[in-house]
């Protein structure tokens, strides 16, 4: 039975990695092996085509030669003193049928033996002509039946021109032994060559590239070890970059990798915190309602301020803490007074931060339309990061720890906006830790931090449509710490028929 393929996993399950497990049948080494040899072949053919040509000429050129010297002995002779059987013996040793002096008067022939019915292709040996050549030797090899051939060369004796006709029979047999012997020759020598090659290739290539590609799959298949990172051979050739990329990039990997996991774990642990919290503060929220029935006027004042913080952490822990859910809700705009928020921010936090002066810089008219619970939370962490800097490196010198929040409207697209900012007399934000302000887990700058606060505080200015900055130096007007501009559009007013509260 064939194999059944497997499914391709799209609905949140493990999806199956195409080509994973896929063998590889015809390699990068093989390849390169053919490709060797075939070139080495071409450069053989390419170099056999004028060889076969040359080895044709010079073998005719020696049976001229012999001819030469046969001629000289004809005519050296007294006419008919040569007996047949000589002659037949001469012709015989030069391979030729027969021999003709031409003169510029007439044609002499020397020595025949049988004379042939035809003659099937003549060639001058004086000037031969290198395409000729090649054309001829190719006729010789490719002929099908026996030929004669009639060769012109120079006469030894000053005559014009001597010739010969002769069989082709035998100069093809030694050629094609001749190409027999240059195809081993090649063979051998495209092997050799190609084992050569292909030794250097795999000690220079394939090896460091088989070390790349043994890497990235086994770090595929575990990217979460640590062990399976590429340790860069130290090469200085583009092999040697792709290794330092790799390496980088799997390091960069294996961090982010890890940091989700934690982010993971982290959204786990707060949903099984958030579901006990939550009923423990209900629990709470019942016990503060019966502060509100005491007869004792400290306990009547401070009911609800508790029942208020209780019913924050509680909504707190329905919104799952934000980052366990990795998303903020929707904001829900409300007509609020500024100045009386800053206000509950100041008195929450006063427990918190013995001996820091908080600040109300807010007019007591300003108001604003804003989430109100998502703009305490705002309030609340970017108030308590700077009581906590106060606390852990004190005030600038000769001044008292302070954090002041103030607010003002400004011009700008369309409607304007609304400034607000948090500022303080301490050390201030330290340059490094700057260009990670706003990330979770990366902006803390005190021991202990969990670097979640002004990652909040970013989400919700930017979910109500603004921006915040950390004003460098303390800005103009600062106390010489850190200052925090939040900057939020303000809303059109609406008329009576129109949902939601107006903006003055």
């Amino acid at each position: 039975m064939g194999r059944k393929p497997e499914p391709d996993m799209t609905d949140g399950q493990t999806p199956v990695r195409q080509g994973a497990g896929r063998r590889m049948r015809f390699g990068v080494a093989n390849r390169l092996l053919l490709l060797v040899v075939f070139f080495i072949m071409l450069t053989e053919i390419a170099v056999y085509i004028p060889t076969i040509a040359n080895f044709r000429n010079a073998w005719l050129r020696d049976r001229l030669a012999a001819a030469s010297t046969a001629a000289l002995v004809f005519e050296a002779a007294p006419a008919g003193s040569v007996p047949a059987e000589l002659e037949a013996a001469i012709l015989r040793s030069v391979g030729a049928q027969s021999i003709v002096l031409k003169t510029a008067d007439a044609r002499r022939l020397l020595a025949a033996s049988n004379m042939p019915g035809r003659i099937d292709e003549s060639f001058d040996l004086r000037d031969p002509s290198s395409w000729g050549s090649i054309v001829s030797a190719f006729h010789t090899l490719a002929a099908s039946r026996d030929r004669v051939l009639n060769l012109v060369g120079p006469a030894p004796t000053g005559t014009d021109q001597i010739e010969i006709t002769l069989d082709e029979a035998p100069l093809r047999r030694e050629m094609r032994r001749y190409s027999i012997i240059v195809l081993l020759i090649s063979l051998m020598s495209s092997g050799f060559v190609a084992l050569l090659a292909a030794l250097a290739i795999h000690l220079m290539v394939l090896r460091p590239m088989r070390r790349l590609t043994t890497s990235i799959t086994a770090f595929g298949r575990n990217p979460e070890g640590a062990g399976r990172v590429i340790e860069p051979s130290g090469r200085s050739d583009e092999i040697g970059v792709a290794e330092d990329a790799l390496a980088i990039m799997q390091r960069d990997l294996l961090r982010e990798l890890n940091r989700k996991k934690r982010l993971a774990a982290l959204g786990l642990a707060v949903a099984k915190i958030n579901h006990d919290m939550r009923n423990m503060l209900a629990s709470a929220q019942l016990l503060s309602d019966r502060l509100s029935e005491m007869s004792d006027p400290i306990g009547r004042r401070i009911a609800p301020k508790l029942v208020a913080t209780l019913d924050r952490a509680i909504s707190f822990c329905q919104s799952t803490l934000v980052y366990g859910r990795a998303v903020e809700r929707a904001p829900k705009p409300d007509r609020l007074n500024l100045h009386a928020l800053v206000s509950d921010v100041a008195e929450t936090i006063a427990p918190l931060a013995p001996g820091i002066a908080i600040d109300n810089a807010v007019p007591r008219d300003f108001e604003i339309t804003a989430d109100p619970e998502q703009l305490f939370r705002l309030l609340l962490n970017l108030v308590r990061n700077g009581a906590d800097a106060l606390m852990g490196a004190g005030a600038l010198p000769g001044a008292e720890p302070l954090v002041r929040i103030r607010a003002r409207k400004e011009p700008g697209k369309e409607h304007g906006v609304t400034v607000i900012e948090v500022c303080d007399n301490g050390p201030g934000v330290p340059p490094q830790a700057r260009g990670t302000l706003f990330q979770p887990f990366s902006g803390s700058t005190r021991p202990g931090g969990a670097g979640l606060g002004l990652s909040i505080a970013a989400d919700i200015v930017h979910a109500h449509g603004g921006e915040i900055i950390l004003v460098a130096a303390g800005g103009d007007r600062g106390l010489g710490g850190a200052t925090f501009r939040i900057t939020l559009p303000r809303r059109r007013k609406k008329s009576a028929g129109q949902q939601g509260p107006p903006e003055t």
